[in-house]
């Protein structure tokens, strides 16, 4: 199989379709579209969701914490705490572990959260380092959002942009890579040109937190969440699609696409939208314009680009013509480096 999230049909024979237990006490199940479990607690639940890092170098541990605290805040829980699961290739010093670790610790103390244990183990079965958070997060039980909300009707509204961290994986560990891509093109930029944009896009690395965004506008009043990651807002868009049971129309030129992630995917032949994005939050609600204002008043930048129906996704284009929305089998970001990993390392 290639490398990526299992194809949705896959998923749900291979994996979902293998349980058959359901607790009552189990607000949430394992489902397509849904990233978190929510357990019932009484007057609050408790919100759970994990994920691995595995295409990232540096940076990585921080990004992991804030990957899954995402998940739980884009079920508009509060993230309490982090276990942390690390496999490390035989031959690992012992400065790789402090630099992950301290990485995790920076990103627990930007959302004032906590280590609660996990596993650190040197094995074979790796070739490169793994870590895999489980972040766990508390909400009132009325206050609670889930993937599946979503109703015809509402507004679409993502904050920031497309391919935040996807821009800022490449930035930094293809650096080299992009600047051999830019001598192909017509009229390059200066090597001083280059060299700022390129910073800029590695400093996108510090906008990976959604968690202000997904707090702010379940307070606002939201119908439902996802934050955008794998397989880009494509992903996000048909997983959202899928556990709502209806159908989003998105404006293409309405999507937001920063001045980099567009020089970068360019040079790179990347679809950012089919780019891996934390830090990006989905958000359906009846408000659009309203939640747009809410969050920059915030300083996060938010815009409406669609509306969800009743029929079938796509995309429409400025010629009124509609491209159907289908579920990604790979990220733009394994793509790319499917076609340049093997032959240039970063």
């Amino acid at each position: 199989m290639r490398a990526g999230k299992l194809a949705p049909e896959q998923l749900e024979r291979l994996v979902l379709g293998r349980f058959q237990r359901r607790r009552k006490d189990i607000l949430v199940h394992a489902g397509i579209g849904e990233d978190c479990a929510v357990i019932d607690f009484g007057d609050q639940v408790c919100v759970v969701s994990t994920d691995p890092i595995t295409g990232a170098g540096i940076g990585a541990g921080r990004l992991a914490v804030h990957v899954s605290c995402n998940d739980v805040a884009a079920n508009g829980a509060h993230p309490v705490g982090i276990q942390v699961v690390l496999l490390l290739p035989e031959g690992a010093d012992e400065n790789l572990i402090t630099r992950l670790m301290d990485e995790v610790e920076q990103a627990c103390a930007e959302l004032d959260i906590e280590v609660l244990g996990g596993h650190t183990e040197i094995t074979s079965k790796v070739g490169d380092p793994v870590i895999v958070t489980t972040a766990i997060g508390r909400a009132a039980k009325d206050a609670y959002v889930t993937s599946s909300g979503a109703r015809p009707g509402d507004d679409v509204v993502i904050t920031k942009g497309v391919g935040i961290e996807g821009t800022a994986i490449l930035a930094t560990d293809w650096r080299d890579v992009i600047k051999q891509a830019v001598q192909r093109l017509e009229e390059p930029p200066t090597e001083q040109e280059l060299d700022a944009l390129l910073n800029r896009a590695q400093g996108f690395a510090g906008e990976i937190s959604a968690v202000r965004d997904g707090l702010l506008a379940v307070a606002y009043g939201v119908t439902a969440m996802h934050d955008v990651t794998e397989g880009g807002l494509y992903g996000a868009l048909w997983e959202m699609s899928r556990a709502a049971q209806v159908g989003f129309v998105v404006e293409r030129d309405k999507v937001p696409v920063r001045p980099e992630t567009r020089f970068i995917c360019d040079c790179l032949r990347i679809d950012p939208l089919g780019l891996i994005s934390s830090g990006t939050m989905l958000i359906t609600c009846p408000d659009g314009a309203g939640l747009a204002t809410h969050l920059r008043a915030a300083d996060i930048p938010a815009f409406v680009i669609g509306r969800v129906t009743k029929g079938e996704s796509g995309l429409k284009r400025l010629d009124g013509s509609v491209t159907p929305l289908y579920p990604l089998r790979e990220d733009e970001l394994w793509r790319f480096l499917a076609s340049v990993g093997d032959a240039v390392a970063p």
